[in-house]
């Protein structure tokens, strides 16, 4: 695995996505077991991904305006009730010191809809994991699969560091409602803004 793969993987984890919110707001609203729970499930989500650009599925997908409609409307759907669902206080993304205990399996579920619902994963790695498989490799497929591996590792590490700090200021958090209100409404707008972005990209 070559420095460039790590640095280029990097950058695209830190960055803040659907995840990343996820695993905070989960972190934040429940503790930190369950917000390392929603960092694994969101490191899950990424698997079919992986496994459409490594059987060429993502090729189709990119080809086929209305499976690529489809999927990304779905995703769009998902990320408006999950803005909702905060805003009204109700599932797994509620932030408070009486938030009721969350099931493992929703934690999981949620987490792992959120990125299968993210077209534009099965085209990213299309596109950057086979900028790091040289064409004299001699199995493509087992390197394809080794760089996957690696990138979830770093992905998960990533996100239960973003967990662990949710968790250590979730007291200060819930002990505050102006700040609990503007963190409550920061992820129902950030949540709603990514659907919005999602359902205005063009490709």
């Amino acid at each position: 695995m070559s420095v460039e793969f790590f640095l280029t993987s990097m950058i695209v984890i830190l960055l803040p996505g659907t995840g990343v919110l996820y695993t905070l707001a989960i972190a934040l609203g429940q503790g930190l077991r369950a917000g390392l729970l929603a960092a694994f499930a969101c490191t899950l989500g990424i698997v079919p991904h992986i496994a459409a650009s490594i059987i060429g599925l993502a090729a189709l997908l990119h080809t086929s305006a209305v499976a690529f409609q489809t999927v990304k409307y779905l995703g769009v759907a998902y990320l408006f009730f999950m803005a909702w669902n905060i805003l009204r206080d109700q599932g797994a993304l509620q932030v408070s010191d009486q938030s009721p205990p969350v099931s493992s399996r929703r934690i999981l579920l949620s987490g792992i809809l959120l990125n299968i619902l993210n077209p534009k994963l099965s085209l990213f790695f299309l596109a950057f994991l086979p900028q790091f498989t040289p064409l004299t490799t001699a199995n493509p497929t087992a390197q394809l699969l080794l760089l996957s591996m690696a990138f979830m590792a770093m992905t998960f590490l990533v996100f239960a560091g973003y967990a662990t700090c949710a968790a250590l200021t979730r007291e200060y958090v819930i002990s505050r409602p102006a700040v609990l209100r503007w963190l409550r409404r920061s992820f129902a707008g950030a949540f709603g803004l990514l659907g919005l972005k999602l359902a205005l990209s063009k490709a």
